[in-house]
């Protein structure tokens, strides 16, 4: 949803909030999921890499946003995501994140689990 405090004084969503719509996608996606009640979530995550194209302004408006997220690869050690933010008939933005495990303990790039492997899997889109 587009909140009147997310405006600048252009009269259109700021640039970074656009951020702030890609960690709720990417948090409910990684840790609200109903199909994995009673699994730890995902722990140890950092973000390496955001890259974000401004396709149209986005203006206050009461119909809501979706922001579309999959993932586009998984290595041993990071996954890519991609993300739309758009609704029934524009694409505002689309994004790219590269997610790598982090051991926090170690302060180090860790290896993902093969139970984060396979819930990725599930989100996994090839162009």
């Amino acid at each position: 949803m587009v909140r009147f405090a997310d405006i600048d004084s252009l009269g259109h969503v700021n640039n970074v909030r656009f951020f702030d719509y890609l960690e709720d996608a990417r948090l409910g996606m990684l840790h609200i999921d109903p199909y994995r009640a009673g699994d730890a979530p995902f722990k140890g995550l950092v973000i390496a890499r955001h890259e974000i194209d401004y396709r149209r302004p986005l203006t206050f408006r009461a119909e809501p946003v979706r922001v579309e997220t999959w993932v586009t690869e998984i290595k041993p050690v990071r996954f890519t995501l991609a993300y739309e933010i758009r609704d029934d008939d524009e694409v505002f933005v689309t994004a790219t994140s590269v997610v790598v495990g982090y051991d926090v303990e170690a302060a180090a790039p860790r290896r993902l689990s093969p139970q984060e492997v396979a819930y990725l899997e599930r989100f996994k889109i090839t162009a």
